[in-house]
């Protein structure tokens, strides 16, 4: 099997490791503490392996197409947020589901936004340059919107007291993939070593999610009652982000392969970037992590439903 193999069949993984983790959750009330003491240093090499092959010394390249950047960035970062603003206003007055869909929706994706934009014939060079961007205007920008549209949250779960062990967890995975990068670049027999490590965040997030749901079985069953809300909003932003892209494209006489990209980056989102914020979030709100989780499966079932759509119907 190769690399882009697994990745189609991932979403059928993480769903096998949900059902996994929740037997083992309610089989073994008194294991919950052990998995969710598991879950912080998978959770930490997850994020290396991902951040491994984000090329974050080249970040200068990122810019060197301004009207393709230009659209990327402003649609990731000022017509989504405020959309995804707009579209929290309908949710119901559930400050734990409000908080993980804002965490979720606000930051762009860093990871299988590339793999897709593979598989969905788009400019493969460009989405892989501009990601440093990305990953670091989402790492800056995250406090503001929460500041901003995060109404209703306990303010308790949003300090800096509470979030600094999830700063860490992302943080430290983010300088070690740096130096990384630094010592792959020194030599170019080491470029394997890169490949090698891109083999890791599907299997990890696998176990991610099993543990999450061995962990916080009272929270994924309390869930189940807001599918019949998470899911059509979740599913409404998807077809947001792609007819965003299409008239971002038009308005800026981007070519086909250029606008599929938009597509992919606006419709994709770093859950799990986000996710170990709403694990540090205080005990009554382990549904804002769920959440999170519920939206990643979605968007793997959306990802299915764009790489159809986009290159034979929205951008031939």
């Amino acid at each position: 099997m190769d690399r882009l193999t697994l990745e189609r069949r991932q979403v059928g993984l993480y769903l096998a490791a949900i059902v996994l983790g929740l037997g083992v959750g309610s089989a073994w009330p008194a294991a919950g503490p052990r998995l969710e003491a598991l879950l912080w240093p998978v959770l930490a090499v997850l994020l290396y392996t991902t951040f491994v092959q984000v090329p974050l010394l080249h970040l200068r390249e990122a810019f060197a197409d301004h009207r393709f950047v230009a659209a990327l960035l402003a649609g990731n970062f000022v017509i989504v947020p405020l959309a995804v603003w707009g579209l929290a206003g309908w949710l119901p007055a559930d400050p734990e589901m409000r908080l993980g869909v804002l965490l979720v929706l606000l930051v762009p994706c860093t990871d299988w936004f590339i793999t897709f934009t593979q598989l969905g014939g788009g400019d493969v060079p460009r989405a892989i340059a501009v990601t440093p961007a990305n990953l670091l205007l989402q790492l800056l920008l995250l406090p503001a919107y929460l500041w901003l549209m995060a109404e209703g949250a306990d303010p308790a779960g949003l300090g800096l007291e509470n979030v600094w062990p999830a700063l860490l967890i992302v943080l430290l995975p983010l300088g070690l993939a740096a130096l990384t990068e630094r010592w792959i670049e020194a030599r170019p027999g080491r470029q394997a070593r890169r490949e090698q490590l891109a083999w890791w965040p599907v299997p990890l997030l696998a176990v991610v999610v099993l543990l999450i749901a061995g962990a916080q079985v009272g929270a994924v069953v309390e869930a189940l009652r807001l599918l019949p809300i998470l899911v059509p909003v979740f599913v409404a932003f998807l077809l947001f982000a792609a007819l965003l892209a299409k008239a971002m494209a038009l308005a800026l006489r981007l070519p086909a392969a250029q606008g599929r990209t938009l597509a992919f980056s606006f419709g994709t989102r770093n859950s799990f970037v986000v996710l170990p914020f709403a694990l540090t979030l205080p005990a009554g709100w382990e549904v804002a992590a769920v959440v999170i989780v519920v939206q990643s499966l979605v968007e793997l079932f959306g990802m299915v439903f764009y790489l159809w759509w986009l290159p034979g119907r929205l951008f031939r």
